[in-house]
């Protein structure tokens, strides 16, 4: 296929009336279109206003879908103990396969082409099957919490850690290899450092397999962790082996010195997720700095409870603008810088090579975003149009391993009012079940 438009190919390179040329799953070639067109005659031929590579969300909820808009107006702890984890106790099976395909195809409608997803304790095996449904490039995993956890979540640090290594050899590598997993503590708040010494041990058991927590989102998380441990967080996951150039740490709001020094020494990433961070009151991460000293620094959108989308876009927009009131300073992270943490960035937060940009050999994950907005109106620069002003609903074309997903609001495959229909309705029961009042003008 010949995918032409103006090709955005990374963050430093713009290619006007350009193509993309894709044979099988890979990039074959990019550059002038009309010159790819004489030499690649028999292609199909698809145009669009602004072609990109799929961007990453290096941190998601995809089970959190159900949970849109349940807990607004709360601070972290509170939203996550009172209204999100009796939520996910009362999921079955078939809310949380509901949960992660409405989450993914809410991904791949916006951009989204690869995440790296934080799923629940219980029937993780559902969204791996939704993740090769859907065909979304993922690496997810189950979630372990073996103390200080709501009933119905809480596990035996043996019986979690068992699953975790039975899921692994079932799906590490599934729909040749498009999913893979990561170990996934919940937090040090509800890990015991037996069960988070599991994680690496089962981590380094398996090749490719990495590790994926949150860390130092909240002031009173870290003051939890420091109470039970006497070390702050980033320090607690140190020390018990939880960093590295494969673990993935989300949030990294709240760290000292010594905590950042940890974080680049030993090549661990961070996920930024600017909404989230803001509508929970968490704080503004160092993100410049970390940049700064070498940290690989990625964008996720967090949960639908926290943000309430998964729109990427948004939060490229949201990093920059948040960046630059922080600093006061309005050439801190531009445009480039967080085109590259959407993509460059979220693909090693997801580990997975060969992904992020429109190379040859790389991977064939493209998007096609149409520019036919009065919002869009004109383009000048269209790399700041991407950051800037694009939304997820300007995404009309999405592809994955050079299989097409996404097309003309269609996905290619699934019946979509199918799939809103079902998790409405399975919301809505397990949001009864779990006791969470909804707000009354929500009524």
């Amino acid at each position: 296929m010949l995918i032409a438009g103006t090709v955005i190919v990374d963050s430093e390179t713009v290619i006007e009336d350009g193509a993309v040329i894709v044979d099988a799953d890979r990039v074959a070639a990019v550059g002038d279109a009309s010159e790819l067109r004489e030499t690649h005659p028999d292609h199909e031929s698809r145009t669009f206003d602004l072609v990109a590579p799929g961007l990453v969300g290096g941190h998601i909820h995809s089970v959190q879908s159900l949970g849109r808009g349940i807990a607004d107006d709360k601070p972290l702890l509170d939203w996550l103990f009172d209204a999100v984890l009796p939520m996910e106790s009362a999921m079955d099976a078939d809310a949380m396969r509901a949960a992660a395909t409405l989450g993914y195809l809410e991904c791949l409608e916006s951009g989204t082409t690869t995440v790296l997803d934080h799923l629940s304790v219980n029937h993780a095996s559902e969204a791996f099957e939704a993740a090769i449904d859907t065909g979304i490039r993922a690496r997810l995993g189950k979630v372990l919490m073996d103390r200080s956890s709501p009933d119905g979540l809480e596990e035996d640090t043996a019986t979690g850690l068992a699953e975790t290594e039975s899921l692994i050899r079932e799906y590490h590598g599934a729909a040749n290899g498009r999913v893979r997993y990561a170990v996934t503590p919940r937090f040090a708040v509800t890990c015991t450092e037996a069960c988070l010494r599991g994680c690496r041990e089962l981590a380094d058991a398996y090749d490719g397999v990495r590790i994926h927590t949150h860390a130092s989102e909240n002031v009173d998380e870290i003051e939890t962790v420091e109470a039970d441990t006497g070390m702050r967080n980033v320090r607690w996951l140190d020390e018990v082996g939880l960093t590295g150039p494969d673990v993935t740490l989300a949030h990294c709001v709240h760290t000292d010195e010594r905590e950042r020094e940890i974080l680049a020494e030993s090549g661990t990433v961070v996920t930024h997720c600017p909404s989230s961070n803001m509508k929970l009151g968490s704080g503004t991460a160092p993100i410049h700095d970390y940049l700064e000293r070498g940290i690989t620094v990625a964008l996720g959108n967090d949960g639908p409870p926290c943000n309430n989308t998964l729109d990427p876009f948004t939060e490229m927009r949201q990093a920059s603008l948040l960046g630059k009131v922080d600093a006061r300073d309005p050439t801190r992270l531009p445009a480039e810088s967080v085109l590259e943490m959407a993509t460059i960035g979220g693909a090693r937060a997801a580990g997975f090579d060969r992904i992020g940009r429109l190379e040859p050999g790389y991977r064939a994950d493209v998007i096609g975003l149409t520019t036919d907005r009065t919002r869009a109106t004109p383009v000048h620069d269209p790399l700041s149009h991407l950051v800037y002003a694009a939304h997820g609903d300007d995404v009309v074309f999405s592809m994955v391993d050079g299989a097409i997903r996404y097309d003309d609001g269609e996905h290619v495959g699934i019946d979509v009012e199918t799939v809103r229909s079902r998790a409405t309705r399975h919301a809505e029961r397990v949001l009864e079940e779990a006791g969470v009042e909804l707000p009354a003008r929500g009524r």
